[in-house]
């Protein structure tokens, strides 16, 4: 069986192997950037705070720099955290296609999946920080590629949401079945449009709960 790892992965090719297709206003993308929260106003403060730490370094900060210092300090804000599910940041993911005759594997920046020491059943991903200026790689299509392999570790039938990160911008990803939507960028430098993202972090908690209903 043939192995690739994630990151030699390109959204074209994702979709001449696995038959992905990519598709314009998917329902559950359209549902998911209506999300709104009412954000209280010590998160504001702080939300600006670290808005301010991007806006002076977006164009300088590498990928461990925007992780530490913006990205890693809005997901505690957001607070993922349940009895449920958890988040898990740096996870090995894997699965086998035997009906191409390969093996996926690779390493995961964040994700929430149930589990408590290890993370067994993934339902949203937030992989690919990038500084902004690099382009050595196809973001979309590791964070893609890792979906797919939690679409088949779960044999499940529901749909997997995901966001990657390039500097200051986010992009919003759906995968159900073979099709995935991929929103616009959203600036994190801009002030509705970060309160829009920390919206729609908020809006996971809520469509994994929709989808795996508890008791």
């Amino acid at each position: 069986m043939k192995k690739r790892a994630f990151e030699t992965w390109e959204y074209e090719e994702i979709e001449l192997t696995f038959g992905t297709e990519r598709v314009k206003k998917h329902p559950l993308l359209l549902s998911w950037e209506k999300a709104q929260y009412t954000i209280p106003e010590p998160y504001q403060t702080l939300l600006h705070h670290y808005q301010e730490l991007l806006i002076d370094n977006a164009d300088a900060w590498n990928e461990d720099e925007l992780k530490f210092f913006f990205i890693s300090p809005l997901i505690g804000l957001v607070s993922y955290e349940t009895p449920h599910y958890k988040p898990f940041t740096q996870r090995n993911l894997s699965a086998s296609f035997p009906e191409f005759d390969l093996e996926i594997s690779g390493r995961v920046e964040f994700m929430l999946a149930k589990g408590k020491q290890h993370p067994r059943q993934p339902f949203f991903f937030l992989h690919e920080y990038k500084q902004e200026r690099r382009r050595d790689n196809d973001p979309l299509g590791q964070l893609l590629i890792s979906m797919l392999a939690a679409q088949q570790r779960n044999q499940a039938d529901f749909p997997l949401y995901g966001s990657f990160v390039t500097g200051r911008f986010w992009f919003f990803v759906v995968l159900e079945g073979t099709q995935y939507d991929v929103s616009l960028a959203y600036d994190a430098t801009q002030t509705n449009e970060l309160h829009q993202i920390f919206a729609m972090l908020q809006k996971v908690k809520e469509l994994i709960a929709v989808q795996h209903p508890v008791g």
